[in-house]
């Protein structure tokens, strides 16, 4: 595989949220969109007639074409590959559907910790995975420098919760019964995706990614004792871990970015997990959040992306657009991700 030390990227033209992420205190709020290639754009819909789900993820063209297209459409600080969390799953060797009007289904979810077996536990996603990281090279590629790439994963529990339940799920019931009942097979489990995660995103590093989010939606499923438990200490690992990885292979330094969806209860106790930037969702006062964390550690806010007009925004004029967050947070280091 080609590393990012031997490619010769585009030089980088913006790099507001790369600062920011590291802490430096910048002129704007860099903004960027939770799911930036979705249902929202009609030239994404157009190439969801034309392909399912998983062709698009795994056709490294597609993907590119994907991320592409709301850069081309608004004034973003970043893009962020077009992938799924749900590739970490079929690599270990379940399959993944996404059905229309329901999402992603496994029509063989963990039922018991025997069911483990059945997954490649020494899966090489440096080859399983090959499509994402083509992508994201193509993808620095056609960017041109225009602003940063993120790559991104899943979280061990968020994941988890949909090999149990099967899919989405409301109260994550069956992966919670799990944490229950059998707490040494979730341990077990956790540690498999733990060491799987890690590999995968340094992969993307070094295939050319500049930031790495890392993806807890389940956390709001989980109390305070059970996420410091069955969550935090994994995402302690997935930080260090890749710290180390992408330092041992000369990749330099990325910002790592960890959003753990609901877990308000643990802010202070994330801003010391190893991350550059601590995401918060909408429900979270940042102003509060600040209070919480060290001034060493970036804050992203979660905003609704039903506030950003068709047409793009504005950043001086528009009431709902960044600069009315410049101005409440005193361009801090923060970021403005819409969702």
């Amino acid at each position: 595989m080609v590393h990012l030390s031997d490619m010769a990227f585009p030089p980088l033209k913006n790099d507001l949220i790369i600062r920011a992420a590291f802490g430096e205190v910048v002129e704007r709020v860099p903004v960027w969109i939770m799911r930036q290639a979705g249902r929202y754009l009609p030239e994404f819909r157009e190439e969801r007639k034309k392909h399912d789900f998983f062709t698009i993820c795994q056709t490294p063209e597609l993907a590119c074409e994907v991320t592409l297209q709301p850069i081309r459409r608004f004034d973003l600080d970043a893009a962020i590959i077009f992938s799924d969390i749900l590739v970490i799953p079929q690599a270990l060797g379940m399959e993944v559907l996404m059905k229309t009007g329901i999402g992603p289904v496994f029509p063989e979810p963990l039922v018991h910790p025997a069911d483990m077996d059945k997954l490649d536990a020494n899966v090489d996603v440096s080859t399983k995975l090959k499509y994402v990281y083509e992508a994201i090279t193509l993808t620095r590629q056609k960017l041109e420098g225009k602003v940063p790439l993120i790559g991104f994963s899943g979280a061990p529990y968020t994941l988890m919760g949909y090999m149990i339940e099967g899919g989405g799920s409301k109260t994550m019931s069956k992966a919670k019964k799990w944490l229950y009942t059998q707490p040494e097979a979730s341990h077990k489990l956790l540690k498999l995706l733990t060491k799987v995660i890690i590999a995968y995103l340094i992969e993307q590093v070094a295939a050319g990614a500049q930031l790495l989010q890392v993806f807890e939606s389940s956390a709001e499923h989980l109390g305070p004792a059970l996420f410091e438990k069955y969550s935090l200490p994994y995402l302690e690992e997935i930080a260090a871990g890749v710290k180390q990885g992408i330092t041992e292979r000369g990749l330099g330094d990325v910002p790592l970015i960890v959003f753990a969806k609901g877990a308000y209860h643990s802010i202070s106790k994330l801003s010391y997990a190893g991350y550059n930037v601590v995401g918060l969702d909408w429900t979270v006062d940042p102003n509060i959040a600040r209070d919480f964390c060290p001034y060493s550690c970036s804050r992203q806010f979660r905003s609704m992306c039903s506030i950003l007009p068709e047409r793009g925004f504005d950043r001086k004029n528009d009431r709902n657009g960044s600069s009315v967050w410049s101005s409440e947070l005193h361009c801090k280091p923060w970021s403005w991700n819409l969702s």
